[in-house]
């Protein structure tokens, strides 16, 4: 069974979209090699680089087993004309390879047909991908192609060279005018060039050899060569951050890294706007002293072995120079006026083209963040709606400051810092010109389920209301995310309303906010886009899936456990979220299992009635039930209610399920001694209506049917 290298050899991908890519590529080659059950016995694994995706995979059947399998054909009626085959008999003989005479008659459903039992002779690994590969490549997604060679022919970038092999043989595929061989390509700088691969499981090493390293050995040589730099200044530490990391490793084949330096006076400038210019325009990491302020120092990261000379150093310190002077320059310009002198700049600058400018966005947004304002205060959250106010006011004028037009990356960063050293009204005090600053530097905040919601209550509101109103306002247009599709980034947006409300657990409903929302663009060509009825749709099915994506990838409940929740109520993000949580403690237990077992026969038994009967009681006459179980079961139900709802209005939501779940001896011994289907109309329908009351009282917190009681555990 040989072993399978594909190499995609190309000019240098962004390394932002190396790893979604790696990723497609291998699904798409697994998929191929399951569908022509070419399964390998080993791993599928990968190694990517800036310059090449590569699959390696282990054990890859050199030929398709033979398949034998029955063929279906025309009905034995028309097939046969008294006694004799018919041209249609004839056609399918033909088409099965076979002799007429050896076609078999089988009994199906819809009557007798003929039937051929074929075997199909399997084909060589090497002919199937030669075929299918080519077009598993092209067919890559990128978020941006370009064109090279032809019309028609798009990838990300010039695709320079293609490896295929099965073990020693090459897999003679061709795509974008390349034919696959043997010769791959070492570092662009340190290696001697292309490199012949003997083999498959020879790969890696030979790579190593010239100068190219997998993704896992590049980020420990990052990580070793950044401490040991650091290392170098008494004291210090550099600033751990995770995505710029795998940044650099994806822009990297051989890693080293430089320790450089910049004048102390910079550090005069805000530690974010110094931060942003190193980590997002340079991709430099930051150095700190033990108490995590910032050192006149920087980690860079390069492509290549060595910098002995120095040169490659002093360059990124006259680049990192340069920027800081920018941005000093940028900062003192935009002191000239306060963020309150440029609100009514808001007016030239464009929000959306049918949704007006960002003057418009703010009078919205501080409109539907005074509402959220009062509900939360009414609801016992304490919040301060002053602060507010002013925070939605100001939070966007920094869109009109220099800093911001080069580096965007700081928006509503500077707005807050600025709100703190300007000066904002006479009467401020102190202490709430802070919280403003505070509100408006986190009003982003969440920009992705890893970042952090904002930390007080006021920036978390404001953070809600003006994600609320871009969403409103796309979806008013009808600009839901579709697919893949998503420009606006309004599932960002909406995972950061998700998230906000269930980490500060605010009494929020996301409907009333999203109405809300709509009601602030009453009157604009928005809303004349969507009907009421249809938003409202969009709305709530597009919540459902953030809050789902929620549960299930940053809290890590089962995903049969959300849909019970969600399948309950998707509104109310706070409640959701307990009554997961609450499920989740309970599932294990036998008597939970049990009665998830025993709703999902209720369910089916009451389904079935209805395609059948419409013979159903509107609710339960206790004098007509004669078996003792049921009129058990029956007296049960009113009292096991009481005291569910007692808790469920406490949000006891676990105490609960425990009670539910003390149904289960009477519910077991009701399956056991009651049949429900009976002939007699009034009692199948008595006994159908204590069905429906059980199924209708006891799912306010879970639809219990949705949990997976059989097989596997159920993934998270």
């Amino acid at each position: 069974m040989p072993d399978l290298l594909l190499e995609i050899g190309c000019e240098e991908i962004p390394a932002r979209m190396i790893d979604a890519a790696s990723r497609e590529l291998r699904e798409r080659v697994s998929t191929l090699l399951q569908r022509e059950r070419l399964e390998p016995s080993g791993a599928i694994s990968h190694l990517d680089t800036p310059r090449r995706l590569v699959i390696l995979a282990f054990g890859v059947p050199s030929t398709q087993p033979d398949l034998t399998e029955q063929v279906n054909g025309p009905s034995a009626q028309i097939a046969y004309k008294d006694g004799q085959p018919t041209p249609a008999a004839h056609a399918f003989a033909k088409k099965v390879g076979i002799d007429v005479g050896r076609l078999e008659k089988i009994a199906t459903p819809k009557g007798e047909y003929l039937a051929a039992t074929v075997t199909r002779k399997g084909r060589t690994a090497g002919e199937i991908l030669a075929e299918s590969l080519p077009k598993e490549i092209s067919t890559l997604y990128w978020p941006k192609n370009m064109y090279w060679r032809k019309r028609g022919e798009v990838f990300v970038r010039p695709v320079r060279w293609l490896v295929a092999m099965l073990d020693e043989q090459v897999v003679p595929l061709e795509v974008f005018g390349l034919a696959a061989g043997k010769m791959s390509r070492g570092h662009r700088i340190i290696s001697g060039g292309a490199v012949a691969i003997s083999k498959p499981s020879a790969f890696v090493e030979t790579l190593r050899t010239a100068k190219v390293l997998g993704a896992p050995e590049r980020e420990h040589v990052i990580r070793k060569a950044l401490d040991a730099a650091t290392r170098t200044i008494p004291g210090a530490r550099w600033r751990e951050d995770k995505p710029l990391v795998a940044t650099v490793v994806n822009l990297t084949e051989f890693p080293s890294v430089i320790l450089g330096s910049f004048d102390p006076e910079f550090l005069d400038l805000p530690e974010e706007v110094l931060v942003t210019v190193m980590r997002d325009h340079q991709k430099y990491f930051a150095i700190e002293d033990a108490n995590g302020k910032l050192l006149p120092h920087f980690l860079a990261v390069l492509n290549t072995d060595t910098d002995t000379d120095g040169l490659i150093r002093h360059g990124n310190e006259r680049v990192l120079r340069a920027r800081f002077n920018d941005a000093r320059f940028f900062w003192q310009t935009d002191q000239k006026q306060t963020l309150r002198q440029r609100v009514n700049l808001l007016r030239n600058v464009t929000f959306q083209k049918d949704l007006g400018s960002y003057y418009q966005k703010t009078l919205r947004v501080q409109r539907i963040a005074s509402r959220l304002a009062e509900i939360v205060k009414q609801n016992g959250v304490a919040v301060r709606p002053g602060v507010i106010h002013k925070a939605a006011v100001l939070a966007k004028a920094d869109l009109t400051t220099e800093l911001v037009k080069e580096f965007t990356e700081l928006q509503g960063i500077v707005g807050g810092l600025y709100a703190r050293v300007q000066h904002l009204d006479d009467d401020l005090k102190p202490d709430v010109q802070l919280a403003i600053s505070r509100t408006i530097y986190d009003h982003y905040k969440p920009e992705s389920m890893e970042d952090s919601a904002p930390a007080t209550v006021e920036g978390a509101i404001l953070s809600i209301a003006d994600k609320a109103d871009s969403i409103a306002g796309m979806f008013a247009l009808g600009l839901v995310p579709s697919g893949s599709k998503d420009p606006f980034a309004l599932r960002r947006q909406a995972n950061g309303i998700v998230k906000t409300i269930a980490e500060h657990k605010f009494p929020l409903r996301v409907s009333e906010i999203m109405s809300d929302a709509r009601l602030r663009y009453k009157g604009s060509e928005a809303e004349k886009k969507f009907s009421n009825t249809a938003y409202a749709e969009a709305v709530r099915s597009f919540f459902r899936e953030r809050l789902e994506f929620y549960l299930k990838d940053a809290r890590g409940y089962a995903y049969d456990v959300v849909s019970a929740v969600l399948a309950v109520d998707s509104d109310d993000v706070v409640d959701a979220t307990a009554r997961a949580e609450a499920l989740s403690k309970v599932r294990g237990s036998e008597d939970f299992k049990s009665i998830s077992v025993a709703f999902k026969r209720m369910k089916n038994i009451l389904r079935q009635a209805a395609e059948k009967t419409n013979v159903i009681a509107i609710r339960v006459d206790s004098s007509g039930l004669k078996e003792d179980s049921e009129k058990e079961l029956a007296a049960l139900i009113p009292q096991t209610v009481a005291r569910v709802e007692k808790l469920r209005a406490a949000h006891d939501y676990e105490a609960a399920l425990l009670e539910i779940g003390k149904l289960r001896p009477a519910i077991d011994k009701f399956f056991d001694k009651v049949m429900v289907m009976v002939d007699d109309d009034d009692l199948r329908a008595n006994r159908l209506a204590l069905l429906q009351s059980i199924v209708k009282e006891f799912s306010t917190i879970a639809d219990f049917s949705e949990i997976v009681t059989e097989g596997k555990e159920s993934p998270k």
